[in-house]
């Protein structure tokens, strides 16, 4: 159990020490000199050590004092900075979501405008995110891609993450089964070297290799699909508008999950945030829009 001194003569002590006055420091707490005097004495009483010489003329710190003062003084400053942004935060209009650099482009942007007419009000932020980047506490709320149990985090499903190849419609018209892939150009995610392997499982090819240029981003990867370079693994979200656009298409109708989930996150003392519920809201319906799509 957390044992705290006599809080009242601590803010008492600490503001007459800065000001090296109970007068000035009864003006700052709004309370008499003699009440700022007595609640000195109190905490000097139960602490059982002088914190101040009280001369005719002036407040002088002992040495117990001085060192009281040094350490209680950015403790109070810390306090006043943390009551200032956990009241700012009911009326925060500011969002700031940590997003990986693919789900943004192309998903989380796409839909900005319409959020926008929703919330004409809240500014938006992006900020570097997504699962190889721990979260920072200077987020709003991120979107992670894992399990959902994240400690310390709330968290809310938004889409499944399923795979299957994709490629613009002419290439397509080439591949009747997944075994014509042999002779096809693969696209490859430097992170992701596993999805090929496991589609071609999936799909009960054997000795089949993804041997095409390998990017660093899915965003990549789909671009070159789409301009005719090859084959990419497509993953939801991340490819649905191109595939209700026709840019690219899957020609198979086999997908494989990845065995996790897309998920809105956020710390919960965060929840009450007007700019977070507004986008909370908003997410939730876009994220339901595109699953039924």
């Amino acid at each position: 159990m957390r044992k705290l001194p006599f809080l009242n003569g601590v803010r008492a002590f600490e503001a007459a020490a800065r000001a090296e006055s109970f007068a000035k420091a009864a003006g700052e707490l709004h309370v008499t000199p003699a009440a700022v005097s007595r609640m000195v004495q109190l905490l000097e009483q139960r602490l059982g050590v002088p914190l101040f010489e009280r001369k005719a003329n002036r407040l002088g710190l002992t040495a117990a004092g001085r060192a009281y003062q040094a350490g209680l003084s950015p403790i109070f400053d810390q306090l006043a900075n943390l009551t200032a942004q956990v009241t700012a935060m009911a009326g925060s209009r500011v969002l700031t979501v940590g997003v990986g650099p693919t789900f943004a482009t192309r998903w989380l942007i796409p839909r900005l405008a319409d959020f926008q007419k929703q919330a004409p009000d809240v500014e938006v932020r992006f900020a570097t995110g997504g699962a190889t980047v721990p979260y920072n506490d200077d987020w709003t709320c991120g979107i992670r891609l894992g399990s959902g149990d994240w400690p310390g985090f709330a968290s809310e499903k938004l889409f499944a993450a399923d795979f299957t190849p994709v490629c613009t419609p002419a290439l397509a018209k080439r591949l009747k089964t997944p075994d014509d892939l042999r002779n096809a150009t693969l696209l490859r995610v430097a992170h992701a070297a596993d999805e090929w392997p496991q589609w071609f499982k999936a799909a009960g090819l054997s000795k089949v290799r993804a041997k095409g240029p390998e990017f660093e981003y899915y965003g990549q990867a789909l671009q070159a699909a789409a301009d005719g370079v090859g084959v990419a693994i497509g993953v939801s979200p991340y490819v649905d508008d191109d595939l209700e656009a026709r840019r690219l298409v899957a020609p198979f109708a086999l997908s494989v999950s990845k065995g996790e989930h897309w998920y809105l996150v956020w710390r919960e003392g965060r929840q009450d945030e007007a700019a977070f519920r507004a986008f909370r809201a908003w997410i939730g319906q876009a994220a339901g829009i595109s699953a039924r799509q």
